[in-house]
């Protein structure tokens, strides 16, 4: 039995060390018998951020990681998330706009409030009612209070954070706490043994590094499961045409400006624009198809949407091969991160297929190579299942827009270029709401069924309500839109600002788990 002992991590940035601290907090209790975890950095290459957007999962992650929330606030430069929301997606109209919030409806295991909105057919938003969420960002509040403590949220909530500085952070945790062995040196070269593993790798600095399970964290470059391994990898741009980014960063007019506690997505031409509130300043960039927009005119809508503030500040330009591989988990190699691919930022998807990887990775450790196979074929169908998901999410964004002012958007409604799943789903939902029991097949879905209400009846999709299917609940969704109407004003009334929590988090620290 070839006892599997020595994992071996070969890339940095968020996705190494997630992953680094995901396994050894996981097997930490093994580290006394000969289990290590190893990251093999380069120290010439810059890290290439994945987002300043998390997603409500992160949470739970660092609570099993051993982090503090506090300290996350201290040294990242981090803010609460509390969902999106997405302006001219769907008419183009400057008052056209509506919230992806992260709580769930009210009651929502227990009866399925959409049916009873749309019978209605009332003045408030969907959002505005089935839960607080849209109102508190609104408001500018944040999810939770000094007496919350860490991790806990009255009502949910994500992060936006510096990239950078949170690979930073978690890489001091990472080696002060669980034990991770940290390796400064350039791969060079990737030794296969005589069945296809991989072997070790050989750096510049002359260190070999042997190992039993190899993952790979470096990023487009894919040194391991590409380059090493021969996995090719499979395009999704007929489906999501956004391939090019412009970035800038935003710094606030005063220090004092109010910090928005969701992500603003704004619809332009060919594209969209993201705007990421720090404590410090605003992340912004415009996500386009440079086969609809050259990027001098995009960079004119970037420069628009910022205004006088923006007009001279620096734009970095960042190329989106939007796909994924097509196996995941290959002999002793597994890619998470940007190695594995890389799809538009919208809502958020890259952190949290960093974590949902490393947990599997963590949860499933082979025992032995002799049974790698059997747990490789499981992550590989689960990954690809998740790939696909998001990219069925991330397209119904597209594909329910009724802007018909560009090719762009036109052309994203092009029957041939929306997935057949989904093609099927949005006839389904026709006439059917979606729901728990409805469609979705898997335990832990990325994005729940309460995200595609979200985003079906904010862009103004409609199902059809059947005479006589909403009676048998109509009590109890009737105290669940009360208790909404209820927890909406007492979170109204009692939550604190979003910037001035933020302040008194870095000065006095919550209250620890």
């Amino acid at each position: 039995m070839h006892q599997i002992r020595n994992i071996v991590i070969v890339g940095g940035g968020t996705a190494g060390w997630l992953t680094a601290g995901v396994i050894a907090a996981r097997h930490k209790g093994q580290r006394e018998h000969g289990f290590t975890v190893t990251l093999v950095e380069s120290p010439n290459i810059p890290t290439i951020g994945v987002g300043e957007g998390t997603w409500p999962t992160l949470r739970a992650t660092l609570r099993k990681m051993g982090v503090s929330e506090t300290e996350l606030f201290r040294h990242c430069n981090a803010a609460f998330k509390q969902g999106a929301r997405f302006n001219r997606w769907t008419t183009g109209a400057v008052d056209d706009g509506y919230y992806h919030p992260l709580m769930l409806p009210q009651q929502f295991g227990a009866v399925n409030l959409a049916p009873h909105w749309l019978a209605e057919d009332g003045a408030d938003s969907f959002c505005d009612a089935v839960t607080p969420q849209g109102r508190i960002c609104d408001e500018g509040l944040a999810p939770k209070t000094m007496a919350t403590p860490e991790f806990d949220g009255v009502a949910n909530y994500a992060y936006h954070l510096d990239a950078g500085k949170f690979s930073h952070f978690l890489q001091r945790h990472c080696c002060d706490t669980l034990g991770v062995r940290h390796v400064l040196a350039d791969v060079t070269e990737v030794i296969l043994d005589e069945t296809g593993d991989i072997a070790r790798v050989e750096t510049a600095q002359g260190v070999s590094i042997e190992g039993d399970l190899f993952v790979d964290c470096t990023g487009f470059a894919a040194r391991l499961i590409g380059d090493a391994m021969g996995v090719s990898f499979r395009s999704c741009t007929d489906t999501l045409f956004c391939d090019t980014a412009l970035a800038v960063q935003l710094p606030y007019e005063r220090p004092d400006d109010p910090i928005a506690s969701h992500t603003i997505s704004t619809a332009q031409s060919a594209g969209w624009i993201w705007d990421i509130g720090l404590p410090h300043r605003r992340g912004v960039g415009h996500v386009f198809s440079s086969s609809h927009i050259d990027v001098d005119t995009a960079e004119q809508e970037l420069r628009a949407y910022l205004g006088p503030a923006g007009k001279d500040l620096p734009v970095r330009k960042l190329s989106i091969r939007a796909g994924h591989r097509e196996t995941f988990w290959k002999g002793n190699c597994v890619a998470v991160g940007l190695a594995a691919g890389f799809l538009e930022p919208l809502e958020a998807s890259a952190i949290v297929l960093i974590e949902l990887s490393a947990k599997m990775i963590a949860e499933q450790m082979p025992v032995c190579r002799e049974v790698m196979g059997v747990v490789a074929n499981r992550f590989n169908e689960t990954t690809t299942y998740r790939w696909g998901r998001i990219i069925d999410f991330l397209k119904l964004h597209y594909t329910l827009t009724k802007r018909t002012d560009t090719d762009f958007w036109r052309d994203n409604v092009r029957p041939e270029s929306i997935p057949d799943r989904l093609r099927g789903l949005m006839e389904l939902w026709q006439y059917q709401s979606p729901w728990i029991h409805d469609e979705f097949d898997r335990a832990e879905e990325v994005f729940p069924s309460a995200s595609y209400q979200y985003v079906l009846y904010g862009m103004g999709a409609r199902t059809a309500v059947m005479p006589g299917t909403i009676e048998a609940d109509a009590e109890l969704a009737r105290r669940a839109r009360r208790e909404n109407h209820v927890q909406t004003q007492r979170m109204m009334s009692s939550l604190p600002g979003h910037r001035d929590l933020i302040d008194r988090i870095v000065k006095h620290g919550l209250q620890p788990i």
